[in-house]
């Protein structure tokens, strides 16, 4: 299958795209810095690097990069710097989702495409009604004042679930919830939730950024995975 990942130059970006490698999928890797990729990437015949900021493309470009591909895959995230928190853009996660899939429905498939967007524990699932603690309340709603980049991982997951919803003929989606992030250099045992086990806030657990990428690249490969959690928001913990 031909996927195209966004946010590829990024620390669970790069695994996703080394995983789908692995899995023998073609890619077109969107980065803006390809200089601080793997070397072994540029000789790689699977793999288009396209070296650019994904909301500076025109509509044009976006649906020549989205043509022919299975799934689109996101892994964009906000520097953890000041101007990355604080300046613009303060949805580029919402806004490339919205021009991403605007650019499916534009080049009209013959089936639908699958759109997998790495988000966030600290993001309910409505579809679920799920439940948190008051204290928890009190938190996420203080993120969402002091943490743009909390509000856009918000917006993005709801683009996708109130507005591509479960019955789109184009799109089909699932938003993947990875609990706090680490590191690590081998794919290791990990379980899938429906919904958060453990508070995100204040008994969060720990998922490697690899588990991360070869999870979401299974989403891709294996149908019954897919099956099982498309147009669902799982969440995901290393065992």
């Amino acid at each position: 299958m031909t996927v195209l990942v966004v946010g590829a130059s990024g620390a669970t970006g790069r695994h996703l795209v080394e995983q789908l490698l692995l899995q023998k999928h073609r890619v077109k890797a969107i980065v803006r810095s390809p200089e601080k990729l793997p070397a072994l990437w540029r000789n790689n015949d699977a793999l288009q690097m396209i070296t650019a900021s994904i909301l500076i493309l025109s509509d044009r470009e976006m649906r020549e990069y989205c043509q022919d591909c299975h799934a689109v895959m996101s892994c964009l995230g906000h520097n953890l710097t000041w101007k990355g928190i604080y300046g613009q853009p303060r949805e580029l996660v919402t806004e490339a989702t919205r021009r991403l899939c605007d650019a499916i429905k534009a080049n009209n498939p013959e089936q639908p495409v699958k759109f997998i967007l790495m988000n966030t524990t600290g993001n309910r699932n409505r579809d679920l009604n799920e439940p948190i603690s008051f204290a928890q309340k009190c938190v996420i709603g203080l993120l969402r004042l002091l943490l743009p980049p909390h509000v856009d991982n918000e917006k993005a997951a709801e683009y996708l679930r109130t507005e591509i919803g479960q019955n789109d003929p184009l799109i089909v989606w699932t938003a993947v919830r990875p609990d706090g992030l680490i590191d690590e250099n081998e794919v290791t045992k990990y379980e899938i939730h429906p919904s958060p086990t453990r508070s995100a806030i204040f008994n969060a657990g720990k998922v490697s950024r690899i588990n991360v990428g070869h999870f979401m690249a299974s989403l891709v490969s294996d149908g019954d995975l897919w099956k099982k959690w498309k147009g669902q928001m799982p969440v995901i913990y290393s065992k």
